[in-house]
C-alpha cells in the first residue's frame, strides 16, 4: 500500500493518505485535529509535484473542537479502528498521529472491516483487561498473520504497563499503553512504531535471504 505524506497548512500535523484511494483526481477533506479544509490533488502527485493545501481557513472553534464521537468511516483519509469501548481520547490520540478514527463496537463486523479495508492502525480497548489471550477481543486479535503485517495493533487499557513488550508478545499485540499514557500517545506511538520498522526490516531480509537459497 503506497501512502502519501501531507501536513496540514494550519496546525501541521503530518497526515497519511492512501495512493491507491486518492487516483487521479483532487480530493478536499478537513484536516482530523483542526478542521481546515485541505485539497489534495493526485495529479500533480503522479506528475511529480508535493501535496498542496490552500492557506488555512477561519474555523470556528466550537466546529473544532465538538466532534470527539464523529464516525470518520466516509471521509477520505487514514483510518484507525477502534474496537472495544469507545473512547474521546483514544480517539484523538490517532487524529494527532494523522489518522481518522473509525469506532466498531461489532467484533465481527470489525474483523470484515479489518479484512477488507486494511487499516494501518487498531486500536483495542477492552470492557476490562484479562489474562492472556484476551478472549473477549480474540475475533480481532486472531486476524490472519497476512492481515497482522498491515496492521499496528494497540492495547489500551487499566492494569498495563506502557511499552512492556513481554505483555505485547503475550497479548499478541504490537503495542501495549497505560489508559493513564493516552494523552502523551503521539510520542510513545513514535518510539514504538521506530522499533516496529527496525525489527520487521530485520525480518524481511532474513526472509528474502532465504528464499533467494
Amino acid at each position: 500500500m503506497a501512502m502519501i505524506k501531507v501536513n496540514c497548512p494550519n496546525c501541521q500535523k503530518p497526515l497519511s493518505l492512501d495512493e491507491t484511494k486518492l487516483g487521479n483526481r483532487e480530493v478536499s477533506f478537513p484536516c482530523p485535529v483542526c478542521k481546515t479544509k485541505m485539497t489534495v490533488d493526485g495529479r500533480a502527485l503522479q506528475a511529480g509535484a508535493s501535496a498542496t493545501a490552500p492557506p488555512p481557513a477561519e474555523v470556528p472553534h466550537s466546529h473544532a473542537a465538538d466532534d470527539d464521537h464523529d464516525d470518520h468511516e466516509n471521509e477520505f483519509g487514514s483510518k484507525a479502528l477502534i474496537v472495544g469501548v469507545d473512547n474521546a481520547a483514544i480517539r484523538q490520540a490517532s487524529k494527532l498521529i494523522g489518522f481518522l478514527p473509525v469506532f466498531q463496537p461489532d467484533l465481527a463486523k470489525a474483523r470484515e472491516y479489518i479484512v477488507q479495508e486494511s487499516p494501518q492502525v487498531i486500536f483495542v480497548h477492552p470492557q476490562q483487561i484479562t489474562p492472556p489471550p484476551l478472549e473477549s477481543m480474540w475475533p480481532v486479535l486472531a486476524i490472519t498473520p497476512s492481515d497482522r503485517r498491515k496492521a499496528f495493533i494497540i492495547l489500551v487499557a487499566d492494569g498495563l504497563r506502557t511499552l512492556d513488550g513481554n505483555a505485547a508478545f503475550l497479548y499478541g499485540v504490537n503495542l501495549v499503553v497505560a489508559t493513564k499514557d493516552v494523552p502523551q500517545f503521539p510520542q510513545i506511538y513514535k518510539d514504538a512504531y521506530t522499533y516496529h520498522e527496525r525489527l520487521y526490516a530485520s525480518v524481511n531480509a532474513v526472509v528474502r535471504s532465504m528464499q533467494s537459497v
